[in-house]
């Protein structure tokens, strides 16, 4: 009753959900189709995962508005899966993905996605933006005769390239006049009547493949249960989880910033984890968040649950009741659609920031964008700007090892260190010692350092042995207490002797 209430009292946006959600169904068609064939199975196994994908994460994910289904990504790591081992095999690679998935968001490993640096996320949606501008041109091409594909000329590519650009004009202009309904449906919509009403000769999406079918049917993967199976399917369904948990949480991260909320990054990982488990019992590919259709969605007045389920239902109604209408809507409009979403995916922000940020970031971006558009493989995308950050952060921390020294009134040397001490700085941190010049008692303060890890401990180890060696005492102070835990936890590889801590208090604990 609540819920009903809140729909009552909120007309209008129920409208934009609806509606919304129906426009989001008409773009997922051609998306789905062509991803079975990247993958090489059936078109309707497509279709049927992103009804299943997107209706389970739309229902229980942890972004509404997102959307989900068959996606690229994905694609691209089974070909050579269902090449080899069949259709089978693919099924039950799908359901050990969800299993991985399941596992990662009940360990709650999704807030890690945290740790992705910005620059990695401009490079990985601009990355996104351009692969899905230039899969569109496969919609410029035609096929000749004798089977081979050649790119569209003369009268074809006119009507073909004229009324993409309407459907760019709708989509761009209509919001300034009217935003009662979504610009995307309506420019859809205009093109369809004005072609389909003139009979004009272009592509349609039945020629792409014909969507007509009945509804999924339960089906449990025909594969060997055994050690052999699980050897063939795990690494593939590893990367596939991974790979669906990447955009997916990247995506959510992008819907966010659009929303201006946040979305629940363990909640989606259940979610996804749950769709692609049922996926593989009735027959699915396998997928994900889609960047370019959640945008569609949002953009659109999609913002809750609703929209994501009326797109997931509304593409299995056009399947099983409406494929003879859909299979008349022309790819020139679709076209036309997913380069204006490309165009708004793409952070044209990120190219302002050149010259303000770090080279190091835009390399970032740039190596991140590049692995994306070329490889078509988010997770090694994303995994080698994570890296490249993270090697660049120590660079720069490692160059921040500093020393003070003076001689106090009774002959003992002291080594006040300030800046991290870690695996990138213990070179520069052992060069700070005169071992043979320094007087029989040195005392290294840590007041403004940290031990942060075993690389530090070993540092420390052979400072305090080769001072033994020539018969000095050396004091490590001001450590603070995770760093004396450290010590004490090492001193069974590791002999640090003679350290020792004044009673004192840190900042935050007086502040606390």
């Amino acid at each position: 009753m609540i819920f009903l209430k809140r729909l009552k009292n909120n007309e209008y946006n129920l409208k934009n959900e609806i509606l919304s959600g129906l426009t989001v169904a008409l773009a997922l068609v051609p998306e789905a189709v062509a991803f079975s064939i990247i993958a090489g199975v059936s078109p309707l196994i497509g279709l049927y995962t992103a009804f299943i994908i997107g209706l389970i994460a739309a229902a229980f994910g942890g972004r509404p508005g997102m959307i989900s289904g068959a996606t690229g990504a994905i694609a691209v790591v089974v070909v050579a899966l269902v090449a080899r081992h069949g259709v089978e095999y693919l099924f039950a690679a799908v359901v050990l993905m969800g299993l991985i998935q399941l596992a990662v968001g009940a360990l709650k490993l999704g807030k890690f996605i945290r740790l992705v640096p910005h620059a990695v996320m401009f490079g990985f949606v601009n990355g996104l933006a351009i692969v899905i501008f230039m899969s569109q041109f496969a919609q410029f091409k035609t096929k000749t005769p004798d089977g081979a594909e050649t790119w569209m000329t003369g009268q074809n590519l006119f009507i073909m390239l004229g009324f993409v650009l309407l459907t760019m004009a709708i989509i761009f202009l209509l919001p300034k006049l009217t935003r009662a309904v979504p610009s995307s449906l309506v420019a859809i919509l205009t093109v369809s009547i004005i072609i389909i009403g003139f009979g004009i000769d272009t592509r349609t999406v039945g020629d792409i493949a014909s969507i007509g079918g009945g509804l999924p049917q339960f089906h449990i993967p025909l594969v060997p249960l055994n050690f052999e199976t699980l050897a063939i399917i795990f690494p593939y369904s590893l990367i596939m989880a991974l790979v669906g948990l990447i955009e997916s949480l990247l995506t959510l991260s992008v819907i966010d910033e659009m929303t201006e909320t946040r979305g629940k990054g363990n909640k989606e990982s259940l979610a996804q984890g749950a769709a692609n488990l049922v996926c593989g019992f009735f027959g699915g590919m396998g997928g994900c968040a889609m960047i370019g259709q959640s945008v569609i969605n949002v953009s659109s007045g999609g913002r809750n649950r609703i929209s994501g389920i009326v797109a997931a239902v509304g593409l299995l109604t056009f399947v099983v009741f409406g494929s003879s209408l859909i299979e008349q809507v022309p790819m020139a409009a679709l076209v036309g659609l997913m380069f204006m979403v490309a165009i708004g995916t793409f952070e044209w922000a990120s190219l302002k920031i050149f010259r303000k940020v770090p080279a190091t970031d835009v390399l970032v971006m740039i190596i991140v964008a590049g692995i994306t558009v070329v490889f078509h493989n988010l997770a090694v995308a994303v995994i080698a700007g994570v890296i490249i950050s993270a090697l660049a952060y120590a660079w720069e921390n490692a160059k921040r090892i500093r020393a003070r020294k003076r001689i106090d009134e009774n002959g003992v040397k002291h080594y006040e260190i300030y800046g991290p001490l870690f695996f990138g700085s213990v070179a520069g941190f052992e060069e700070k010692f005169d071992i043979a010049g320094d007087p029989m008692e040195i005392v290294i303060d840590f007041e403004e350092s940290r031990v942060a890890d075993h690389s530090a401990i070993e540092a420390l180890h052979k400072i305090t042995e080769r001072y033994a060696k020539v018969g000095k005492v050396v004091h490590l102070r001001h450590l603070s207490p995770d760093c004396r835990a450290l010590l004490d936890n090492a001193s069974a590889i590791i002999d640090v002797n003679h350290w020792e801590d004044p009673s004192y208090k840190l900042v935050s604990d007086t502040l606390g």
